[in-house]
């Protein structure tokens, strides 16, 4: 029997990688890890922070930051220092990609973390306005310099799950109950792996992103188009029905539309088929088509956009961690794009908690090692004849 994930991880926990890692790893020992190794890559958490919401870009002047919406969540203690062995921290940021702590022990409590792989959490919420929201959208994107591949994982928000110091609840819940910091440290204790920064963009930024963009054109079903057309109107956002009158294939939409794209999952009253699986995958298409639709970018365009969509963003992101600008950002953009989505199919059962629809994981070993394989690949593929049994409990 595992030991009680209260004990496991409330002492020496912190959210956003300042989990003390055990010390035994996959592979060689390097100097020990810092936050900031990853940091050399940093445009790239700009990246996911655009991608997020809307599309894809990079900050390619200092100044630039100065539009982002950064909030201090109190996880970056710049005068905290930790024992040999943590993830270290401090004001001087060692932006050497190289130089760092893979740790792939998947042993009972410990956060996978590789220096070249960069987590960045994307929520997607009604409001940011500091009141207690459910988050509707949970996106991890791991930036993967080692194997240049950018990889987008979404979480079920109906998953039932442990959320630390509350008990067991749907993961959504957790965001309410204790905003982006509670949720992150949900899902590292959950499927155990290390999260490193996140990006929050709540509906009304989504659309006016979208809309700074120029809007996306993105391949729609007859249906897709005739429920975008149905929620507009619904809603008294238009005074037609049938707003688009485009046919099955690559539709133009505004931010509005494409608002109601992402979180299109059918409504079986109205007539419309579909679920909260079906919305994760459209929320992982667009993101997919916006990142395609900017290869053709240039830098000082990306700048621009930056600038104009910095205020609708709200992050972790510290501005000194952005020391250094790197000249080929856009090389990212090439990278392979993909994706994942827990729970997978075949390993959950529909379920009910106290009235709650939810998503009960039937076996949690198999799902937690699925997402290390998938972030890290062969990284983990050795080290898995030495995984020990990790369950959450009271």
């Amino acid at each position: 029997m595992a030991g009680n994930p209260k004990k496991d991880f409330k002492d020496g926990y912190d959210v956003l990688g300042d989990y003390k890692t055990p010390s035994r790893s996959f592979g060689k020992k390097k100097k020990k890890k810092r936050v900031g190794l990853i940091i050399r890559n940093v445009f790239l958490v700009l990246l996911a922070i655009v991608m997020a919401v809307s599309g894809t870009g990079f900050i390619y002047y200092y100044n630039t930051l100065d539009s982002l919406n950064y909030k201090d969540t109190g996880d970056f203690d710049e005068s905290e220092n930790y024992n040999a062995g943590d993830k270290k921290k401090n004001s001087e940021y060692d932006i050497d990609i190289n130089d760092g702590y893979v740790n792939m022990d998947l042993s009972e409590g410990s956060l996978l973390n590789d220096p070249m792989v960069l987590n960045v959490l994307l929520f997607g919420a009604d409001k940011n306005d500091g009141t207690s929201q459910r988050s509707d959208t949970m996106i991890l994107l791991s930036v993967d310099n080692r194997h240049q591949k950018l990889k987008l994982t979404s979480f079920m928000r109906d998953t039932w799950v442990y959320i630390p110091d509350y008990g067991y609840s749907k993961l959504n819940h957790a965001y309410a109950y204790g905003g982006p910091k509670l949720a992150i440290s949900t899902i590292e204790q959950n499927f155990g792996v290390s999260i490193d920064r996140y990006a929050i963009v709540d509906f009304k930024s989504f659309r006016s992103i979208i809309d700074i963009l120029g809007g996306i054109d993105i391949e729609l079903s007859d249906e897709e188009i005739d429920y975008i057309n149905w929620q507009s109107w619904k809603n008294n956002q238009v005074e037609t029905r049938n707003e688009l009158q485009d046919s099955a294939g690559i539709v133009h939409l505004n931010g509005r539309q494409a608002l109601w794209y992402a979180r299109d999952r059918g409504d079986a009253a109205a007539g419309f088929s579909g679920s909260d699986f079906d919305r994760t995958d459209r929320q992982r298409k667009l993101l997919k088509t916006l990142a395609n639709s900017m290869k053709s970018a240039s830098l000082s365009q990306i700048v621009s956009i930056v600038n104009e969509i910095g205020p609708l963003i709200t992050t972790n992101l510290k501005k000194t961690e952005i020391t250094t600008l790197v000249a080929n950002s856009l090389t990212y953009l090439s990278y392979d794009m993909q994706e994942y989505r827990l729970p997978t199919d075949g390993n959950y059962l529909a379920a009910w908690h106290y009235g709650m629809s939810t998503l009960d994981v039937a076996d949690w070993d198999t799902e937690r090692k699925n997402l290390a394989v998938f972030i890290y690949e062969e990284l983990v593929t050795d080290a898995l004849d030495g995984y020990m049994t990790y369950q959450v409990s009271d």
